[in-house]
């Protein structure tokens, strides 16, 4: 072989790094449905078929005439609850954004509306700072590293999260804000606050995954505090069991004012669609 052979398969394979922001999103797999959306038309009151079969309680309806409600910030995306509804209700979109500003944003249902409300971008003095150049220290605090290993995703060749000017330091005295995954367990706790406090102002948080908003699967537990806010305060909340790399990266993007509220980042073999596991894609038009 020579010096020559490994320029020239390189020039032969050409860029593989996706055009998304710029072009089309990339579809998401099979297996992962996206957002979910509650319709409360098709909720029937006193229903509760859904309820137990939700491993973290992430739907609720008390008393059983109330609207329902769903948290995405403790759902797992699992569609048992999908499966269990007789009439439909709850649905998958197909679509990968899902990051909020705000907890109470990732609650559907009972007023709070039928789809989650995107994230707004920083005010403009913070995307002078971090809009160009973001650098963030990422805590795994008690996670299973099935999230740590979707951000690392975003650092292989087809994703290319430093083109943006975002990338991952060692040290928090580096950094420009924490990235948190995991339940926060007692053992993360001092650890979680050492890392916070090292990291020179101004400063942000960014949530990934259930376990990281809520507690997840370990929600209620008492080794776990419950969410990254129960300790340190958040600004973009990004769920998922775990949330797929475009879902994260989707956030950061918005977050950062490079995506508008209503872009047309949306996948482009879907439009906005909702997807039972045991039937076929519904349009919005079809829908009762």
């Amino acid at each position: 072989m020579s010096l020559l052979d490994p320029l020239l398969h390189r020039a032969r394979r050409g860029c593989e790094t996706m055009a998304y922001p710029d072009g089309p999103a990339p579809a998401l797999p099979d297996r992962h449905g996206g957002a979910l959306r509650l319709d409360m038309a098709k909720c029937t009151e006193g229903c509760t078929a859904c309820l137990p079969v939700c491993p973290t309680e992430a739907i609720t309806r008390a008393p059983p005439s109330a609207p329902a409600r769903l948290d995405l910030g403790r759902c797992l995306f699992c569609s048992a609850c999908i499966t269990a509804c007789p009439t439909g209700a709850i649905t998958h979109t197909q679509d990968h954004r899902q990051a909020v500003r705000r907890r109470e944003d990732l609650v559907l249902g009972a007023g709070a509306g039928e789809e989650l409300r995107l994230a707004a971008a920083l005010d403009e003095r913070l995307r002078r700072l971090f809009g160009r150049s973001l650098r963030l220290r990422q805590v795994s605090a008690g996670g299973c590293n099935a999230c740590e290993s979707d951000v690392n995703v975003l650092n292989t060749i087809g994703w290319d999260l430093s083109r943006f000017g975002i990338q991952f330091v060692a040290s928090p005295r580096h950094a420009d804000g924490l990235l948190i995954t995991g339940p926060v367990s007692q053992g993360m706790e001092l650890a979680l606050r050492k890392t916070w406090d090292a990291v020179p102002a101004p400063k942000l948080v960014i949530a990934v995954g259930a376990c990281a908003i809520s507690g997840g699967p370990f929600v209620g537990h008492p080794e776990v505090k419950g969410g990254a806010d129960t300790l340190v305060p958040v600004d973009l909340y990004i769920p998922g069991c775990p949330p797929h790399p475009l879902t994260i990266l989707d956030g950061l993007l918005r977050l950062l004012g490079r995506l508008e509220a209503g872009d047309a980042a949306r996948p482009s073999n879907t439009s906005v669609q909702s997807v039972r596991p045991d039937g076929p894609r519904v349009s919005p038009t079809q829908q009762g």
